[in-house]
């Protein structure tokens, strides 16, 4: 057993509490809660900490193995060069307090299995496999020809395209055979493909609901990237589980997203980390700067209006050097805070609303709580304090994931 003794615990949900102690008995959590109250146990091995919170999650990334914002790369690059590069990521990423991960669309799904297997060490991924996409869309590649996208879709790595509701309820089945834990569909246009609008939808009602209906019958939910209103209310209306991005949603969206029970993942890393580089081609560069600020207002909106939020940083690129890399997950805490949540509604919405992301799979997470997963950090400081401690992963002094340290 693992005894933490911390000056203050963050349960993920609910109030801080003050000189704390959190057990760990193998790859659950046996005792959290005040000192006082703690069972004695001898053999023990004592853990000092500053906070000790449960681990991160990250509700919106990727694992695509790239050294730059351009998914062209993708189809450039030896899928086996960019898995390697990726396994650096899933070390960044512990290193960052982050030992879950809902990955949107990439390698995640045979990481996550060589992870399980022992040979790779890395968070928990649960993997959406290839992103779904309607021709033209925003997973589409626009700037090559189109049997040349089909054929790298036919590897179902990273991406599908599909049109019709037949042809949609065929990728979902697809994602499902390689064992994709969550289904993602691209409901609007994006910023980084070059001929679509991200406030159209670009998905019709039918298809979403093949989608939503085929991944629901193996109890898989759907996450719908959505900027526009449209593709917002069209995704919800089918039965969506979260909504990723959410650029123009409106009091409208809001309350409806809430009404439905739905989650908002709101990605502001990505959109934060780009505007700053400059790094974009021009088209998504121009793109970037007309939603940006609509976007930071959308998330305010959303906070105001009660919607659940989960944490989310749309990272992709590899090397802590590049910007938008693994490893700078935690600045969506602080940008959280920014749009006016409360520290202990940012840390929530990284820890214990993480797993809701997940509908019938999700684990028992995200929460220090007995019988919870033993997935947890400590911290040398209090980061109710100051949400920008989490950009540090310094800061984070000790990783457990499943009551195994894996870092400090």
């Amino acid at each position: 057993m693992q005894r933490i003794e911390a000056r203050i615990m963050i349960p993920g949900r609910g109030d801080p509490v003050p000189d704390a102690v959190v057990l760990t008995d193998g790859p659950v959590i046996a005792y959290a809660g005040p000192a006082a109250g703690a069972p004695d146990c001898p053999d023990a091995t004592v853990v000092p900490a500053h906070a000790v919170l449960p681990g991160l999650w990250d509700c919106h990334a990727h694992f695509m193995g790239v050294r730059a914002m351009d998914p062209t790369r993708i189809v450039q690059e030896p899928v086996a060069l960019r898995a390697a590069r990726a396994t650096a990521d899933l070390r960044a990423a512990l290193d960052a307090g982050v030992t879950s991960v809902r990955e949107m669309g990439g390698l995640g799904v045979a990481l996550a299995r060589a992870i399980e297997e022992g040979g790779v060490v890395g968070p928990n991924v649960y993997a959406a496999g290839a992103v779904l996409s309607t021709t033209g869309g925003h997973g589409d590649l626009h700037g090559f020809p189109l049997p040349w996208v089909v054929d790298h879709a036919r590897a179902g790595t990273d991406l599908r395209l599909a049109d019709g509701p037949a042809d949609f309820a065929r990728a979902v089945r697809e994602q499902l055979r390689r064992n994709a834990k969550v289904i993602k569909v691209c409901a609007s246009g994006g910023v980084l493909s070059e001929a679509d609008d991200p406030a159209h939808q670009l998905i019709t009602a039918a298809e979403l609901a093949a989608v939503v209906e085929v991944a629901g019958m193996a109890d898989r939910v759907v996450a719908a990237h959505c900027h526009g209103k449209p593709g917002i209310l069209a995704a919800l209306k089918a039965g969506v589980r979260t909504i990723e991005h959410g650029t123009y949603l409106d009091a409208e969206c809001a309350d409806a997203i809430r009404e439905c029970g739905a989650v908002l993942v709101p990605t502001r890393t990505i959109l934060t980390e780009l505007v700053d580089s400059r790094i974009l081609p021009h088209y998504a560069q121009a793109k970037l700067e007309a939603i940006v600020d609509t976007h930071a207002a959308a998330v305010a909106l959303a906070r105001e209006h009660g919607v659940t939020v989960a944490m989310g940083t749309d990272l992709a690129i590899t090397g802590r050097d590049q910007p938008a890399a693994w490893g700078r997950n935690g600045r969506e805490l602080a940008l959280l805070g920014d749009a006016g949540f409360s520290p202990l509604a940012a840390i929530e919405a990284a820890t214990a609303t993480g797993p809701d992301t997940l509908g019938p799979l999700a684990p028992r997470a995200g929460q220090l709580q007995p019988g919870y997963d033993a997935d947890l950090i400590t911290m040398d400081v209090n980061p109710l304090t100051d949400l920008k401690v989490f950009s540090d992963p310094d800061r984070i002094v000790g990783v457990w994931k499943a009551g195994r340290r894996v870092k400090g």
